[in-house]
């Protein structure tokens, strides 16, 4: 949950803390520990209750509506009659990405002049000339 603190922006919170609670600090920290442990049980009460009256044991994680369906609503056929539509679609959309991939690779590769080992022009032993560079007033 604190991940992304580092132990200055901590220090910096925890004293933020105590300079707006003063000495109510250790009571509103108790307070919030009693909150989330009475959240937890309630939340495993219902998780509890929903097993019991569906009959088949349910988590916490369960109770997101499509891993729900997925795991207690179809059985392996069904979910395999669902995805069989689609799993011809995503077939081909991934050859068809996979082809285009390819191709840019390939474009890529060939447009890389340090692979060659040689630029354009030196090949023959003569320089060439910069090309003109086009101005958007040229164009216009």
């Amino acid at each position: 949950m604190l991940d992304n603190l580092n132990w200055w922006e901590i220090g910096a919170l925890l004293l933020l803390a105590l300079l707006i609670f003063g000495d109510r600090l250790p009571a509103v920290i108790t307070d919030g520990l009693r909150m989330v442990r009475n959240l937890r049980n309630m939340a495993r009460n219902a998780t509890g209750d929903l097993s019991r009256e569906l009959g088949t044991d349910i988590q916490l994680e369960d109770l997101h509506p499509k891993a729900f369906i997925r795991k207690h609503l179809l059985s392996e056929e069904d979910e395999a009659a669902i995805r069989k539509p689609l799993q011809g679609v995503y077939d081909d959309l991934r050859a068809d990405v996979s082809g285009v991939h390819k191709d840019l690779k390939d474009v890529a590769d060939a447009a890389d002049l340090r692979s060659n080992g040689t630029r354009p022009g030196t090949a023959t032993g003569t320089p060439s000339a910069p090309a003109p560079r086009v101005s958007y007033d040229d164009a216009t």
